[in-house]
């Protein structure tokens, strides 16, 4: 299936009038950074990349797109044999699936010819805004949760493909699996599942249910027992599995009283190691105040494929630099907007997590130019991604997850609060000289982040 539809009209109007003016193929450059972080959260998380390269790969226009756009009068016959043998032939930098992010931090780089690169912009943005925004959350709820898994519940609260892309991005995050099949067919994502309310009502008795799910899964399986009466359902399928079973779930009610009422009655019918899921409209704050209680796992739905709040992380696609003319060794010029409240850095970047004697993250470090070598309190950030349009980096899921444990574990303590705060490091902006100045990333209030 092809991704080049899944474009702003602008895009290709622009490309357009650039084909026809001759301005198409100077090179250019784009960054993809966010002025400001979502409202009182502490850090952005990076998620996404891996599926940019999926759609970058298939941005392909065939003959049913070009006729459309053809008889739609969007696009010119020149643009149209332009469109015809797309493909990505630039460069791009990138912070790595599972790093840390703050305000003005280039998450993505994108050169090439200005046509090349103008047209990917929606789907990079569709793709980082919403993969980010359910990593950003999912990494505060594992955060609270500590070493519980959590598991990701929410298909049925998203649109189906978002719901794909949002247990994707969950794992990136640290959760342990999720309930989404395509996720575990598309991507790895471990997935799990067992039984709903539905199918204790199917049954002429809850121990009629609790009997067919067993012999079907297996002492180990996981109980709903809330359908009736918690501590009926408890004795009957500790019976059943001669205190062998695997799980219970709980999903209704004062879940912090009932898992410790339902851990005692457990413990005290022998079956110690049955462990005690809970589900219910949780998001990171109900998960911190279930620290104290006997739980041993958390499903997440509605909060989480929604961003807990903050659905997008407001990352905008902005030209930074471009050349005087369209010969390959031109020299680029930085450009920047100076709207108010609005203001971009021109130029090429680099991006440093500074950090103390302690490893403790201090700052986040961007400079214009190349980055500086020799400092060891400083870890480069940026990965190339493509290089003259081959595609040089794609770590595994299990990669990002590791990196993301990495990086959050450098930040300071003060990060990993729930309470509302600012950006956990600050941004310091270095101009070519390597001298500090004026950060132009601080949106003005009120002022959209586009």
């Amino acid at each position: 299936m092809t991704t080049a539809l899944l474009t702003d009209h602008y895009e290709l109007t622009m490309v357009q009038a650039a084909l026809n003016d001759g301005t198409a193929h100077r090179r250019s450059l784009f960054d993809l950074f966010t002025r400001r972080l979502p409202e009182g959260r502490r850090y952005g998380v990076v998620a996404g990349l891996g599926r940019v390269v999926e759609a970058i790969e298939a941005f392909r226009f065939g003959d049913a797109e070009l006729s459309w756009l053809l008889e739609s009068g969007i696009i010119q016959d020149n643009l149209a044999e332009w469109l015809a043998n797309y493909r990505f032939s630039g460069d791009i930098w990138g912070y790595p699936e599972g790093e840390i992010y703050f305000p003005g931090s280039p998450v993505l780089s994108v050169e090439g010819t200005f046509a090349e690169a103008c047209i990917l912009e929606t789907v990079l943005l569709s793709i980082y805004n919403h993969d980010s925004a359910i990593a950003g959350a999912a990494s505060r709820m594992t955060a609270m949760a500590g070493d519980r898994p959590c598991a990701e519940m929410g298909s049925r609260r998203t649109q189906e493909w978002s719901a794909v892309a949002a247990a994707r991005a969950a794992y990136v995050a640290g959760f342990a699996s999720t309930s989404n099949l395509e996720a575990g067919r598309s991507y790895g994502v471990p997935t799990i599942g067992t039984a709903a309310h539905s199918f204790t009502l199917l049954h002429d008795s809850e121990s009629d249910a609790f009997r067919s799910q067993i012999a079907t899964l297996g002492e180990n399986t996981t109980l709903l027992v809330d359908t009736y009466d918690i501590e009926k359902a408890i004795r009957t399928g500790v019976e059943m599995t001669r205190g062998r079973l695997g799980a219970i779930r709980l999903d209704s009610g004062d879940l912090a009283s009932a898992a410790r009422q339902a851990r005692d009655l457990l413990d005290e019918l022998g079956a110690t190691h049955t462990r005690i899921m809970v589900t219910s409209d949780l998001d990171e704050w109900q998960i911190a105040a279930l620290q104290g209680a006997p739980v041993d796992g958390y499903g997440v739905g509605t909060s989480l494929v929604t961003g807990s709040g903050h659905p997008t992380c407001g990352f905008v696609y902005k030209l930074v630099a471009r050349a005087s003319s369209d010969e390959p060794d031109a020299p680029m010029t930085p450009v920047a907007k100076k709207s108010k409240g609005k203001n971009t850095l021109g130029g090429r970047k680099f991006a440093m997590r500074r950090r103390g004697e302690d490893g403790r993250a201090e700052s986040e470090v961007i400079g214009l130019g190349a980055a500086p070598v020799g400092d060891e309190n400083d870890r480069n950030l940026l990965v190339q991604v493509y290089r003259d349009g081959e595609l040089l980096h794609r770590p595994t899921l299990d990669e990002a997850r590791e990196r993301h444990v990495d990086s959050r574990a450098e930040l300071p303590a003060s990060a990993l609060r729930i309470s509302r705060g600012d950006p956990a490091l600050e941004t310091v902006i270095l101009d070519s000289a390597g001298d500090e100045t004026t950060n132009p990333y601080q949106a003005a209030p009120g002022v959209p982040n586009i």
